[in-house]
């Protein structure tokens, strides 16, 4: 895909820019088809590792660069990294776009920012594809998190490395820079993976290619919690969640499931956190059937 900024059509293949309150916002555009903007997760992720080719052959893939991460744009103001703020530059894009609705694609915060923004803008939504995350947060959503984290290395008897993954998290979330956050997460990957030792051959490039940057209100977002609100959600939703995602897993992936009537479950039982990568095939069968 092209990293030259082009202008004119919205929907041209390649790299955009909008502004925004003031601030860039940058897209990519591949693929043919019905429009599904995608939103990565974090907060803080690079884009890329949400890349999906496969799809792009039924669906305009259209990959938000989120504010705060690569060519995108700063905020003044670091306490303005919220749901709200994330939703309502996604509303930019998709006002930016020109198109009546579009399909969205929100992975782990993603996920949030999607629901944020199908709450306030129903009318602008085709579809909704949750895709391993939760309608809540708080105190019981990261004990749970931290409870996995602490027994990842029982998972992995037969693997040293593993021993180490729960210390490194630690050290990882308390990274405030963008070179440091980088390394620790790339050191505590394959904890978002069902089994990453087992197909490390193929998941280390992906690993050694991810970059984050820190992210600036780490803990002044209150929790979040939508699980009442998402009843009133009309469009199509379908939400898919890996069996061991041990951060927004089948606990959540459930809850979301009874929160949005009519909504559609899918289980990738050989999966972490990163489905669309583990079990491509059942992944992409998934949202093309839906977007159908």
């Amino acid at each position: 895909m092209s990293s030259t900024l082009t202008t004119g059509n919205p929907l041209a293949p390649g790299a955009h820019s909008v502004e925004i309150d003031g601030v860039r916002q940058v897209y990519h555009v591949a693929g043919n088809g019905p429009v599904c903007v995608v939103h990565s997760g974090g907060p803080g992720i690079e884009w890329r590792y949400l890349r999906m080719p496969a799809l792009e052959e039924h669906l305009t893939m259209v990959y938000l660069e989120p504010i705060g991460t690569g060519a995108s744009g700063r905020l003044a103001d670091p306490r303005e990294y919220r749901l709200e703020t994330y939703a309502r530059f996604v509303h930019g894009v998709v006002e930016e776009l020109g198109t009546p609705k579009v399909y969205l694609l929100g992975h782990s915060h993603g996920g949030f920012v999607v629901q944020r923004y199908a709450l306030a803008h129903p009318d602008r939504v085709a579809g909704l594809v949750l895709y391993d995350t939760s309608p809540v947060t708080g105190p019981d959503f990261w004990a749970a998190a931290m409870a996995n984290i602490a027994s990842y290395p029982e998972r992995h008897p037969d693997r040293p490395e593993a021993a180490a993954i729960p210390a490194a998290f630690q050290q990882a979330v308390t990274a405030t820079d963008d070179e440091s956050m980088t390394e620790r997460l790339r050191s505590i990957m394959p904890l978002y993976f069902a089994d990453y030792w087992t197909d490390e051959q193929r998941l280390a490039p992906l690993v050694a290619s991810v970059r984050s940057w820190a992210d600036p209100q780490r803990g002044e977002e209150p929790p979040f919690d939508v699980r009442a609100e998402l009843g009133s959600v009309s469009a199509p939703v379908l939400i898919i969640v890996g069996t061991h995602d041990f951060i927004c897993g089948t606990h959540w992936a459930a809850m979301l499931h009874d929160a949005v009537p009519g909504s559609r479950l899918i289980e990738l039982t050989a999966s972490g956190h990163f489905g669309h990568i583990e079990e491509p095939e059942l992944f992409n069968r998934a949202v093309v059937e839906f977007t159908r």
